[in-house]
């Protein structure tokens, strides 16, 4: 696997590219977002590690240019343990999964594997998984023949289900995407959406297209 890492800190550059290496990757660590968007022009990465509080440009202005510019490459964002507007910000902006500091290298490997193996579905307007189908330019629902009519925050979450079917998505991913500094980690807001999505896509006797992933959050069945 082929990673860019954007983080101005040496302590953790060193760390974090040391760990990549060992574990037969290869890695490339620059420390400004100036240098961080030139080498994601210039090179083809499996997934880049941005730091957010970057001297100078920040980590979510490089999210947003890398975006613009195209590249599709999954990103994980760090950011401080009391960052949450940081968090919300990133993913909204299209930012892949985050990771807050200071972290265990083992999950930041854990999560690079999985950033790799997903699919670059973020910037598709056409969402297919088994029979259901969104147009995110249209905002129209279908499964099958039948056009579900959804509401905004509906809409929203099943997007995101979509955009990452078969990957469990945690309540505290969910909350944070979908209904930003509002949610205040009050879980039950979502299963209450998710129950209102069951409702309008689940046929009878037929098992829910979201799986829920006790004690964890939920899933989009992609069989």
């Amino acid at each position: 696997m082929r990673v860019l890492f954007v983080e101005d800190e040496d302590g953790i550059g060193q760390f974090v590219s040391k760990g990549l290496r060992e574990g037969g990757h290869t890695v490339d660590w620059v420390r400004s977002a100036y240098e961080g968007l030139n080498y994601a022009m210039g090179q083809s990465y499996e997934v880049m590690v941005l730091d957010i509080r970057l001297p100078g440009k920040s980590g979510l202005e490089l999210l947003h240019e890398v975006r613009e510019k195209g590249i599709r490459t999954p990103i994980l964002m760090l950011t401080a343990l009391d960052a949450v507007e940081d968090r919300v910000r990133g993913l909204q902006a299209g930012a892949d999964d985050y990771l807050v500091k200071p972290f265990d290298f083992s999950e930041l490997l854990a999560r690079l594997d999985a950033l790799s193996r997903r699919p670059p579905l973020q910037f598709k307007t056409v969402l297919c998984v088994a029979d259901v189908e969104m147009d995110t330019v249209r905002r129209v629902v279908r499964r099958g023949d039948q056009i579900i009519e959804l509401s905004q925050r509906e809409f929203m979450l099943l997007e995101y289900l979509l955009r990452n079917a078969g990957h469990t998505l945690t309540r505290t991913q969910i909350g944070e995407r979908i209904w930003g500094l509002d949610y205040a980690h009050d879980s039950k807001v979502i299963d209450v959406y998710v129950g209102y999505l069951r409702r309008k896509l689940d046929r009878e006797g037929e098992i829910s297209v979201i799986q829920t992933v006790r004690g964890v959050g939920f899933r989009l069945n992609d069989d």
